[in-house]
């Protein structure tokens, strides 16, 4: 049962779950590492999306259709400005806030407790420190990695187009590698995305009506407004052709096609962590 607590003031309708709406005390745990749309993970997503309801969700996240929505970002993100408006309609709660920063063995790497945001914004500075890399300009060419497990369809090899395009610089090549073991994904997403034949059809069609995982989908379609987008993978042409990404079985095929178009001096980052890793320019 959920409790209707007011408006952010992207119009957001807060309604959250009568139990923690109504409690007088909550102690929220959590990690907080780079999120492709949010900024970062942690903190106030305990609450938004965390016990919040299926539509306010839904509302939160279509504001992740904004560039400004990326990992790193928190200062102007909509949806992580919103995720503060949730805090102030709870301002009557006691919340005692237990973050952490996880290693890349999920070992504690830091941790912060006390206030909500003060735990967060703490455990922020660390989480740089584990999961971004300082590159000295953006490239020509970048080849972003997603490694087992990340590997295990394009639903989730997403992250690492949405990392790699951090270390691009406009009109340059990103080339994906990843086996999608076990396919594309959820079926909508791949209807979603093969449902139109140019990336922009892709943004405006989810524009029009937008559906709470639909964000994923336009995360993708946005990076080929500026870039082109190539996968290496174990997906058919035909299907990688559908979701808008250049075909490729063979690394090397991919980059020397990359490097005949830009040119041999140009410009290539490697990530060979591009799920996990979030470059920094």
């Amino acid at each position: 049962e959920m409790v209707f607590l007011g408006e952010s003031k992207n119009g957001t309708q807060m309604y959250l779950n009568k139990v923690v709406a109504e409690a007088k005390k909550v102690i929220v745990i959590g990690s907080v590492e780079p999120h492709y749309f949010a900024g970062y993970t942690g903190g106030r997503k305990a609450f938004l999306p965390g016990t919040a309801s299926y539509e306010s969700i839904t509302q939160n996240h279509k504001l992740a259709l904004s560039s400004d929505a990326q990992a790193l970002r928190l200062e102007g993100n909509p949806v992580h400005e919103d995720m503060i408006d949730a805090m102030k309609v709870l301002a009557h709660i006691d919340v005692f806030s237990i973050q952490t920063v996880l290693d890349s063995e999920h070992g504690v790497y830091y941790a912060s407790a006390g206030d909500l945001n003060d735990s967060f914004y703490d455990c922020v500075e660390k989480a740089d420190e584990v999961f971004c890399v300082n590159i000295p300009r953006k490239a020509d060419i970048v080849i972003s990695v997603a490694p087992y497990p990340m590997d295990v369809d394009l639903y989730q090899a997403q992250k690492a187009l949405d990392n790699g395009k951090l270390a691009l610089a406009q009109d340059g090549i990103l080339i994906m590698v990843a086996k999608c073991r076990t396919g594309i994904g959820p079926k909508p997403f791949f209807d979603l995305m093969a449902s139109a034949d140019t990336p922009k059809k892709v943004l405006e069609k989810i524009s029009a009506g937008f559906k709470l995982g639909y964000h994923k989908a336009a995360k993708m379609a946005e990076i080929s407004l500026w870039a082109q987008t190539w996968a290496v993978s174990e997906l058919s042409d035909e299907q990688m052709r559908a979701v808008h990404l250049k075909p490729y079985h063979d690394i090397q095929k991919a980059v020397d096609d990359a490097l005949a178009q830009k040119g041999a001096d140009a410009k290539i980052i490697i990530l060979p962590f591009g799920s996990m890793t979030v470059p920094k320019a």
